[in-house]
């Protein structure tokens, strides 16, 4: 039985559960969508980490001189790359996707929350195939990840699925709403960057900054990568904090979807 929801409703988990096929069709027609009528086709998720990873080297790794903790500025750069284009990636994809399946949300019921999560599960086979380049990457360069890759690597990559679905929810909520957010997603994307590790090691921050820092779980998922993969430092009381931050903004992110979401159909 439908009821139109009033006030803060719950997550129904077992209701998420009980439409899981209409998340593995959504997933599969995300994936045949994007790369339809390409010429490369799935190598474009590997195309652009590669592409990025090569202008960071010449302009910051050699022109400005951009520490990178003793590893080759390309190979250092790039495995910051892939866990990051990841995550923007399934940003823009989950913010935009409400307004992309207007047409769907006016016509059937179903739990509106699978629509930005199967965008985003959309983006793994991408971060699949960029990691096999980096790995390849780093066994060029002569490094070995030690055994706990295949146990802690999945950790950092569900915490920036987290943090690129809770963010999602938000902004897919506030897209059916204000149209400004199309407008806003490439600037706070472009922002978040720069406020990541990518290009730079965590070890210029001010010492008095990281925590604070360390509030953009991203940081964590950046320094889990190059640790696990690298052997560079551990990212220490900063991978909690950024791992508590991802689940608030998920949580929070969850239910202001499920308060407005109501809403979706009148003003889509």
């Amino acid at each position: 039985m439908i009821r139109p929801s009033v006030g803060w409703m719950p997550i129904h988990f077992r209701e998420l559960w009980s439409y899981r096929e209409i998340l593995y069709f959504l997933v599969w027609r995300d994936i045949k969508v994007r790369y339809k009528q390409t010429v490369i086709g799935a190598a474009w998720a590997i195309f652009q980490p590669v592409m990025t990873m090569v202008v960071f080297s010449v302009f910051l790794g050699g022109l400005a001189k951009v520490p990178s903790d003793g590893i080759p500025y390309p190979l250092f750069a790039f495995s910051a790359l892939v866990p990051w284009t990841f995550f923007a990636s399934g940003l823009n994809q989950s913010a935009t996707s409400l307004v992309a399946s207007s047409t769907l949300l006016t016509k059937v019921y179903f739990p509106r929350l699978l629509i930005p999560m199967a965008r985003v599960v959309a983006i793994l086979p991408d971060l699949a195939l960029s990691l096999g380049v980096l790995l390849g990457l780093i066994l060029y360069f002569g490094y070995r990840p030690g055994p706990l890759l295949f146990l802690t690597l999945p950790i950092f990559t569900i915490l920036a699925f987290t943090t690129a679905l809770g963010m999602g929810l938000w902004l897919s909520a506030l897209y059916v709403r204000y149209r400004d957010v199309q407008h806003l997603l490439p600037f706070l994307i472009q922002i978040w960057l720069f406020a990541t590790p990518v290009a730079y090691p965590a070890s210029l921050v001010p010492e008095s900054w990281r925590l604070l820092y360390a509030l953009n779980p991203m940081v964590a998922v950046v320094q889990g990568y190059r640790w696990v993969l690298l052997g560079t430092s551990h990212p220490g009381a900063m991978a909690g904090l950024s791992t508590f931050a991802a689940a608030a903004i998920l949580v929070t992110g969850a239910f202001f979807f499920r308060r407005v979401e109501r809403t979706f159909a009148d003003l889509i």
